[in-house]
């Protein structure tokens, strides 16, 4: 059974940080390329960041320079670290896994707000 687990999700001040993580089983996980997604209500689902099994991360313009996607492919786990969260990156965020079939988290929700 494939599982994509998302934990870390949070209230945060604007210019703060979060480390949200999603924790991966039923797959070989070195196989599949990991990504980040957000989505808000009214709006399409976005791709946040994305990171093949042993490549650097790409990310969207408006996240680039805050936000690091990293993974531990021994712990399949894979993580997006976020800096200098501005309001509009309020958001559910979730994981996904992609090769030729594609999986994705129930999501974990990020407010940022004063």
């Amino acid at each position: 059974q494939v599982r994509l687990v998302e934990s870390g999700g949070n209230l945060v001040q604007p210019g703060g940080s979060l480390r949200l993580s999603c924790a991966a089983s039923g797959f070989t996980f070195t196989n599949y390329a990991m990504s980040w997604y957000r989505q808000v209500p009214g709006k399409e689902r976005e791709l946040v960041a994305t990171m093949s099994a042993f490549g650097s991360g790409n990310y969207a313009d408006s996240v680039k320079g805050r936000f690091t996607i990293s993974r531990d492919n021994a712990n399949n786990t894979v993580y997006l670290e976020m800096n200098s969260l501005k309001p509009e990156d309020t958001a559910v965020y979730y994981c996904h896994a992609r090769r030729v079939i594609q999986y994705w988290g129930k999501g974990t929700l990020v407010t940022v707000s004063s």
